[in-house]
């Protein structure tokens, strides 16, 4: 099956240094950059510590910005030290990071947790909680008046995934094929990786692609905030529920700092700049990871895995 980038997505403009209003300053690095130089407002290079949090582009780098700065602000303020933010296109490059020691802590997406955990022991701090749920899916996507009613009826139809490690925008819809003995490499006419669930989301919108696999959390938070949005696209199938997409650490992460932050995270939705940042990003609260809810997805990564 062939794969091809979609450029009109994926020509993302260069990540911006933004503003921040913690008394240590939060550093956003630009995408893509393998070993970024860490400064500050006054181009002073920091010294001291730095927590290095790494996030998978579930969302695109702008919007990232938007959503992670409240959290990155609250961790720095609590920390007392700078807080620098590394995105990476793609998960594998942030389970990389994780990996070589150039990340402390990292959001991944569940599917980027399953692999990290089997192949280099990444290891899980804590699990958002989502409208009181600590689980969520992977739904297939399609324009309004289209007349699809489940992944079965896009036989020889465009599809956007997310990013090859990806559960919701690449494991699920490979296993919701494959479970049925079809081939999930033959199906489809034409597919494309977009790297973000919101650039899926507006490529089904916008008649780029004819349907996509994205994460629930990001798509229901999508049409709540874009009535117009929600007209344009409607859910055909879903995946089974597994755990939401955790916070994580390395194999070489301090036992210290880790259990530092899993008091900071715990604790956020008690503080009133730790609940601006969960709004922020669409969460209840962080709670202790309860791994029984990987169980399946850990199955299904196993039984397609040759096929990502």
């Amino acid at each position: 099956m062939r794969k091809v980038l979609m450029a009109i997505w994926i020509a993302l403009l260069p990540v911006l240094v933004s503003g921040c209003a913690a008394t240590q300053p939060v550093v956003t690095v630009r995408l893509g950059d393998p070993d970024p130089a860490v400064t500050i407002k006054n181009k002073q290079i920091v010294e001291g510590p730095v927590l290095r949090v790494a996030v998978s582009s579930i969302l695109s780098p702008k919007e990232t910005l938007t959503v992670y700065q409240p959290l990155l602000d609250y961790l720095a303020g609590q920390l007392g030290y700078p807080v620098v933010l590394l995105q990476r296109r793609t998960y594998r490059e942030v389970n990389e990071l994780l990996q070589n020691s150039g990340a402390d802590v990292a959001f991944v997406c569940s599917g980027g947790y399953v692999a990290g955990s089997q192949m280099f022991g990444m290891e899980i701090l804590a699990q958002p909680e989502v409208n009181g749920r600590n689980t969520y899916q992977s739904y297939i996507i399609v324009q309004a008046e289209s007349t699809a009613l489940s992944i079965l009826d896009l036989q020889g139809k465009t599809f956007a995934f997310t990013d090859p490690m990806s559960f919701s925008g690449r494991i699920a819809p490979v296993y919701m094929l494959v479970s049925r003995g079809i081939d999930s490499d033959k199906f489809f006419s034409r597919t494309f990786y977009t790297y973000s669930h919101d650039n899926s989301i507006r490529a089904v919108a916008d008649g780029i692609v004819e349907a996509a696999a994205v994460d629930s959390m990001v798509y229901d938070r999508a049409v709540e905030k874009n009535q117009d949005l929600a007209k344009r696209v409607k859910v055909i199938d879903r995946s089974p529920l597994v755990g939401n997409p955790p916070v994580v650490a390395g194999p070489h992460t301090d036992e210290r700092l880790k259990n530092r932050l899993r008091a900071l995270l715990f604790a956020m939705h008690e503080d009133k700049a730790g609940k601006t940042a969960l709004k922020s990003l669409g969460y209840d609260r962080f709670v202790q990871p309860d791994e029984a809810t990987y169980v399946e997805l850990k199955a299904i990564w196993l039984m397609v895995r040759n096929k990502l």
